[in-house]
């Protein structure tokens, strides 16, 4: 008896071992559906042209991207990022928790032992019925152990595990997408610190000269040259710009603050040097269309998530089959201590059984539809994900593009302006005009100067978003397996 239902659990773990899979196979859909030749992607970007590339040498990203900068302070604080930035502790959390449930998944794979001993002692009333004499009190010593396993025969389990594996390489890839993001937001945000940084030299320089003014109608006001009006228009001049001074100031103070917190550190604790952005923008290797959808994390993430989806059909459709399952009890039970380990204490029962459900008011089918729905859904995310990705990398180059066309042209209209200056205050000083024309070429050569400045701020921050929208050295050769 005992050898046959070996037999029959024999036969049902074999047909588990070789049942079917149900449901899609997963084949990974074109990220692109337009023009005609849908999934095609081009052969370039269409901004490239307008933008230096690297040398063929410098054809791919290095994780560490922001090194191409040359700066060695930046360098410093985004070795800090990845130590003690918390966005990236919590992401990283997220995955470890992510590979511990694909663990779990996969445990399904393998039988369940459990065992509850215990000791109790008992008492039957003698007032019942039929009772044994001397039955009244016994004592019961039970050892047993539990098997169960479920038989994987329509791929239930297994589709489990492969939905677990492909979410936590989707976190993977999620954890990289915020690395990313905190590393750009770094980077932009000492450029911005620095851009200020030149701002605040641009009007301390320009305060002195102010000053000097001042200083030099005055006089002429003391010696009758000059009127108040003037003196009062130089003074105006002067605390106007010492106002925008402080104004930057304040707004400096305010990155240095973002730059501690991307840093994990306080605020109080970081204190950056004046130094002002010097920096011409790197050529960054921008590579070719085809191969940004391998270069980017969170497209990454939205194709192993459209991967997960489809295995949520499939276990949805295992459903509608029966579950297939062996069960094994045995151990040892007696009355006494004694007995409680003898040869004949032991029981044991073994055997297959399954559960079907019969009727269930079409929540299984509601169940599919959900997941084919849900698929559907992903597919969508994945390609916009994709159109997004050739997006921002048209936009940052197009940016870069006119940027430098337009530092180019901001260059000769600053040289004109500082011209224009020297010969307004050597027709003033001649006294051929008001000071009224020396204020306007101030201002005019001020104004000039800083727009210089901010496009050099703007052409940084753009570089900086070229290369996150490259996905900043990471590709899919990453994802844990």
């Amino acid at each position: 008896m005992m050898r046959g239902a070996a037999r029959v659990c024999l036969a049902t773990a074999a047909l588990g071992l070789a049942g079917c899979m149900v449901g899609p196979k997963y084949s990974k859909p074109a990220a692109l559906t337009a023009p005609a030749d849908a999934g095609q992607q081009p052969a370039d970007f269409k901004e490239s042209n307008g933008w230096k590339q690297a040398q063929p040498a410098d054809g791919t990203l290095a994780e560490d991207w922001w090194r191409i900068f040359g700066n060695a302070e930046l360098d410093g604080l985004e070795a800090q990022v990845d130590v003690s930035n918390q966005s990236v502790k919590a992401a990283e959390a997220q995955f470890r928790q992510a590979r511990a449930l694909v663990a779990e998944s996969r445990a399904g794979l393998y039988p369940t032992v459990s065992t509850t001993p215990g000791i109790t002692t008992n008492r039957i009333s003698s007032s019942i019925p039929l009772t044994e004499p001397g039955l009244g009190e016994y004592g019961n010593f039970a050892l047993p152990f539990d098997l169960s396993y479920e038989l994987d025969a329509w791929g239930r389990i297994r589709r489990s595990i492969t939905a677990a594996r492909a979410d936590m390489q989707a976190t993977s890839a999620d954890l990289a997408t915020v690395r990313l993001s905190m590393h750009a937001e770094m980077a932009i945000d000492y450029f911005e610190l620095r851009s200020l940084d030149a701002q605040k030299q641009l009007l301390e320089s320009t305060l002195a000269t102010y000053q000097k003014a001042l200083d030099f109608n005055q006089n002429r006001f003391e010696g009758g040259l000059a009127s108040g009006a003037e003196v009062a228009e130089a003074r105006t001049q002067l605390e106007a710009v010492r106002a925008q001074s402080v104004d930057v100031g304040a707004a400096r103070a305010q990155f240095e603050d973002a730059i501690a917190v991307l840093a994990g550190r306080s605020a109080e604790s970081l204190s950056l040097p004046l130094e002002p952005l010097a920096t011409e923008p790197p050529a960054v290797p921008t590579g070719i269309p085809s191969q940004l959808l391998e270069r980017r994390p969170d497209i990454a993430a939205a194709e192993r998530r459209m991967s997960a989806a489809n295995e949520q059909i499939g276990i949805a459709r295992a459903a509608f089959y029966p579950t297939l399952q062996i069960t094994a009890s045995g151990g040892y039970e007696a009355r006494s201590i004694v007995d409680w380990f003898n040869w004949p204490s032991r029981f044991w029962a073994l055997g297959p059984n399954a559960l079907q459900t019969l009727f269930d008011a079409g929540r299984r089918r509601a169940v599919t539809e959900a997941a084919t729905a849900g698929y559907d859904a992903t597919v969508a995310d994945y390609r916009q994900s994709a159109l997004n990705a050739f997006r921002e990398v048209e936009d940052s180059l197009a940016t870069l593009r006119v940027l430098e066309q337009e530092s180019a042209a901001q260059r000769v209209a600053v040289e004109a302006a500082r011209k224009w200056l020297e010969l307004s205050m050597n027709r003033y000083t001649g006294g051929l005009v008001t000071y009224l024309e020396v204020v306007t070429a101030q201002s005019t050569a001020l104004a000039n100067e800083r727009i210089e400045v901010d496009l050099q701020r703007r052409r940084m921050d753009a570089c900086v978003l070229l290369i996150k929208a490259l996905g900043g050295g990471w590709d899919v050769s990453k994802l844990p397996s």
